[in-house]
């Protein structure tokens, strides 16, 4: 299952990617999305490139269907690792994975943040894969979902903090 989302944020492409790429903004915005023990466990940056890794524990943004509650728990330890490259001095990708433990399911994904020094906009394709026999079509459409409500809160929460 994939979908696509697009972001625009009025403050320039150096702003919005020293957002994503500081520390302090990401646990405050983790403590923000409801996440608990939330820590940066990688973050490396160049001029060209950047890698951040991400562990959290998160609930679901909504409530977990009883045929998939065997698969998804109250808090689920979550992992995302992100590989950001620089296109231009206007343009950056990312490719991210998100991993949640004990969850049969692929969660992967692509950025594509460009803009100027005034503004710029946050393109995102994720795709959401789960082989489970029978039951897989709807677990990925239930983590579609829960990804995509959590995804426009965390943008809500960037425009609020930059």
């Amino acid at each position: 299952m994939e979908f696509q989302l697009t972001h625009p944020y009025q403050a320039g492409i150096g702003r919005v990617l020293e957002a994503f790429f500081d520390k302090d903004h990401i646990l405050e915005k983790n403590t923000l999305l409801g996440a608990r023990n939330a820590r940066v466990a990688e973050l490396e940056k160049s001029d060209a490139s950047a890698k951040l890794v991400v562990e959290r524990q998160m609930t679901s943004s909504t409530e977990v269907p009883g045929m998939l509650a065997s698969f998804h728990r109250e808090w689920n330890q979550v992992k995302q690792e992100e590989h950001w490259f620089r296109k231009s001095d206007g343009e950056w990708h990312c490719e991210f994975r998100v991993h949640i433990e004990g969850v049969p399911a692929k969660i992967k994904g692509m950025m594509k943040l460009e803009g100027t020094k005034e503004a710029c906009t946050n393109y995102l394709t994720l795709n959401v894969r789960c082989d489970v026999p029978l039951l897989g079509k709807k677990i990925a459409a239930f983590l579609a979902n829960d990804c995509s409500v959590k995804i426009d809160r965390e943008y809500e929460i960037i425009q609020q903090m930059l």
